[in-house]
């Protein structure tokens, strides 16, 4: 069941660096946006032929939840992206990275307050080591710049966005019990209906860019890879060993970006970035062996 689950979120954890290359791709090529909701219309698409029949089979447990499901694919799948995208309008790379390294320490918080589960000391450290990880990565190796950050409006509202992706971790404790295929294109529905008024926002601004060659390809990834595999991924590993185990994995996304950058951009590989994926991983392993252990 463990090796299953690290199977899993490992697979989402990479799918979600590679779409951080993809967002880097898409600039000048498609607005975010538009970006957003084209995910959201090809991955519905992708769903339906496959989700359609056992969704109407689940119908009377979505339809009982669905204020929950819709709540769950709006603030995971759609508004995080959103806010994400507009946080770097106003600022650094560097400072949305440490700020999504707090996802999953909000993710212990929110189910300690809501369902009173705790964690042990070994796995606190593990937290800290992947979060050192994270800073160690957005820094480029050279810590002493975190303190010349400053905070701003892009700052806050990426505060937004981790609070919305951990609620939804921490929600998905909560779904109801039907098919995968349900209930990704339940939320997948949500998430799309929650893009339209960003788009038309977009539109109204006239910020639109319309997809070229190269945006429609990094649509296409974004839908298929970033919205329903890895997705689907996530969902079964945090089903298989809980939020909280779960969730620490996301503090890799930053890490896989950066070495997948290296590959398909050409960046320089440098010994920092090493150091910050030996650091994650092993802050994950001493969390997972006294999870595990524990549990």
């Amino acid at each position: 069941m463990h090796r299953a689950a690290y199977l899993f979120l490992l697979s989402t954890m990479l799918i979600w660096g590679g779409n951080s290359v993809a967002g880097k791709l898409a600039v000048g090529h498609v607005s975010p946006m538009t970006l957003v909701f084209l995910r959201w219309v090809m991955a519905v698409l992708i769903l339906l032929p496959i989700g359609w029949r056992p969704l109407r089979q689940d119908w009377p447990k979505v339809r009982r939840h669905w204020l929950l499901l819709a709540g769950l694919g709006a603030c995971g799948f759609t508004i995080f992206n959103v806010i994400f995208y507009t946080a770097l309008n106003y600022t650094t790379a560097i400072n949305v990275s440490i700020e999504q390294a707090a996802i999953p320490v909000v993710i212990i918080l929110a189910n300690f307050v809501l369902f009173r589960l705790r964690v042990r000391p070994p796995q606190i450290v593990g937290v800290a080591l992947t979060i050192v990880g994270v800073a160690v990565t957005a820094s480029h190796g050279e810590l002493g710049q975190l303190l010349k950050l400053q905070l701003n409006f892009g700052d806050a509202i990426m505060l937004v966005a981790v609070l919305c992706y951990s609620l939804y971790s921490v929600g998905l404790r909560l779904r109801p019990a039907i098919r995968w295929q349900s209930l990704m294109l339940a939320l997948s529905l949500a998430a799309l209906l929650a893009s339209v008024p960003f788009f038309v926002w977009e539109v109204v601004a006239g910020r639109v860019i319309a997809p070229d060659g190269r945006g429609w390809a990094v649509a296409l990834y974004t839908a298929l890879g970033a919205s329903v595999i890895s997705q689907v991924f996530y969902i079964r590993g945090n089903e298989l060993i809980g939020a909280n185990r779960a969730g620490l994995f996301i503090n890799l996304v930053p890490i896989f970006g950066t070495l997948l950058s290296v590959l398909i951009v050409g960046e320089q590989f440098q010994l920092y970035q090493g150091l910050a994926l030996v650091l994650v991983l092993g802050g994950i392993a001493l969390a997972e062996y006294s999870g595990r252990k524990h549990s």
